[in-house]
């Protein structure tokens, strides 16, 4: 299945009334830009999900940098946004593609079929001139039913049970230093999860664009497609886009560990590679 739509396909459904559009830009540098630069303009009919404040918990002492959001909270906030069970959903962000994908991620896992990542975010959508608007919509209260798909998600014990029993394949979704252990710019240690394979986020994607799905096949080509997979990354943003590629690429057996390897080296007693 594809997971991604384009700018025109957008373009072309601006005005449906069962589409609605949500804008995920977000930056982890100054996490209050992504909303400012929502409301100084956006996709017409955009509402805006924050990765801090929406799609995420308060962080504790453990799941990571970016926990799980409350499942209540979203669904109420997801239906003052319009977003019924029945809602076809286009999340973008800045191009990166995974701030769009979380959201993404997270609708799938809620039970919602029908949503999808703008293949080059903003950046791709002005760069053709589409329209834009400051204007905040409003829409109806909508009804959305939640069906979670736990299969979608790894805990922290399914993790260790994969690294003891190497049962299942680990993908480390960083850039190749941080996976080594080179170089930590954000978590207090460095490493990765022992037995954990890196398959680098970024390179399933090229110029702000997901690579087709038989040129993520070939990324993946060294993994067998039977295989159990659990993607993980910093803080469960980052792996979503190898999650939707490789889902894309026609691996059935994918989950997101959510709390990724800051969560993991939150308890003390887990070893680092």
């Amino acid at each position: 299945m594809k997971y991604v739509k384009d700018k025109e396909w957008l373009l072309k459904n601006l005005n449906e009334n069962n589409v609605r559009i949500v804008d995920c830009r977000f930056s982890l540098v100054e996490p209050e830009k992504g909303k400012q630069d929502y409301l100084s303009n956006h996709v017409p009919y955009a509402v805006f999900f924050d990765l801090e404040k929406d799609l995420s918990a308060p962080v504790g002492e453990h799941g990571g940098r970016h926990p799980l959001p409350n499942v209540a909270e979203l669904v109420k906030k997801l239906e003052a946004a319009g977003i019924s069970s029945d809602t076809t959903v286009i999340a973008y962000d800045n191009g990166e593609g995974s701030y769009a994908a979380r959201f993404w991620w997270i609708l799938q896992y809620l039970g919602h079929e029908e949503v999808y990542v703008l293949d080059g975010g903003y950046k791709s959508w002005l760069e053709v001139n589409n329209p834009v608007t400051a204007d905040i919509p409003s829409f109806e209260k909508a009804d959305f039913c939640v069906n979670l798909r736990s299969e979608l998600l790894a805990s922290v014990e399914e993790v260790k049970e994969a690294v003891e029993k190497q049962n299942k394949i680990l993908i480390d979704s960083r850039e190749e230093k941080r996976y080594l252990g080179l170089e930590e710019p954000i978590d207090k240690k460095a490493g990765h999860i022992p037995g954990a394979i890196n398959k680098p986020w970024m390179k399933g994607l090229s110029a702000n664009q997901y690579l087709p799905a038989d040129e993520q096949k070939l990324r993946f080509s060294d993994i067998d497609p039977d295989s159990q997979i659990i993607v993980y990354c910093g803080s469960g943003v980052t792996a979503v886009p190898n999650f939707l590629t490789l889902k894309e690429a026609g691996y059935e057996k994918v989950k997101l560990y959510v709390g990724s390897f800051s969560d993991w080296i939150s308890y003390e007693e887990n070893k680092i590679k």
